[in-house]
């Protein structure tokens, strides 16, 4: 923990002194322009990939960088309730969802029922991606190795569509108030693809024709 404690530090020595009007002027509310939906691993870092600044991002992590579909409930939903308040107190104007290589949790979708029975929270959530599951597998077949990142792909164009169930969004997108986003992050080489949704293909952001 000491090298998090010296980064703290740092951080208000460094930082914050580098940036001291924008955070004080952050100090008493937030205006996002974009909500950023990424999975929880370690190694996909938000403001790092897109080189934004604190007050910009408004950022939902979770197993997957999943989106359930809307439906009514009275159950603590946490990823739902954040991607409503984005929108409808926030009122951004991107949403971005953001998979990855090499993602844990789209590989966990291929495990079996024994090796995720000390994560039943985790298998739970894991049940948003079936119908992923089952695209994925109708691509590949049996080839594993094509079959992780059509999985992480296909997840990611799932959550898209699940976004649109959500009427308050869709409403938006249809008024052209909100834009939706499907970004895959090769964690290896730094390099983002962007979901071309008129061709049905990944992009690499910073080579469009």
């Amino acid at each position: 923990m000491k090298e998090l404690f010296d980064g703290v530090v740092r951080f208000r020595d460094e930082d914050y002194a580098d940036h001291r009007e924008l955070f004080e002027n952050l100090g008493d509310k937030q205006d996002p322009h974009t909500l950023f939906v990424g999975c929880s691993d370690s190694r996909v870092v938000p403001n790092l990939i897109t080189r934004t600044m604190p007050g910009e991002l408004f950022v939902v992590r979770n197993i997957a960088n999943m989106v359930p579909p809307y439906r009514e409930t009275s159950d603590y939903v946490a990823t739902t309730s954040a991607v409503e308040y984005a929108v409808n107190i926030l009122n951004v104007k991107n949403i971005i969802i953001c998979g990855h290589s090499n993602c844990g949790g789209c590989s966990a979708l291929y495990q079996s029922e024994e090796s995720l029975a000390n994560v039943p929270k985790v298998k739970k959530w894991l049940e948003l991606a079936s119908p992923v599951k089952k695209k994925a597998m109708e691509i590949c077949g049996d080839d594993a190795g094509k079959r992780e990142w059509v999985t992480e792909q296909v997840n990611i164009i799932q959550q898209v569509r699940n976004l649109l169930t959500y009427p308050y969004i869709k409403e938006r997108v249809n008024k052209s108030e909100l834009i939706l986003y499907g970004w895959y992050y090769i964690i290896a080489t730094g390099e983002v693809y962007n979901y071309n949704f008129d061709t049905g293909y990944f992009d690499l952001i910073g080579n469009e024709q």
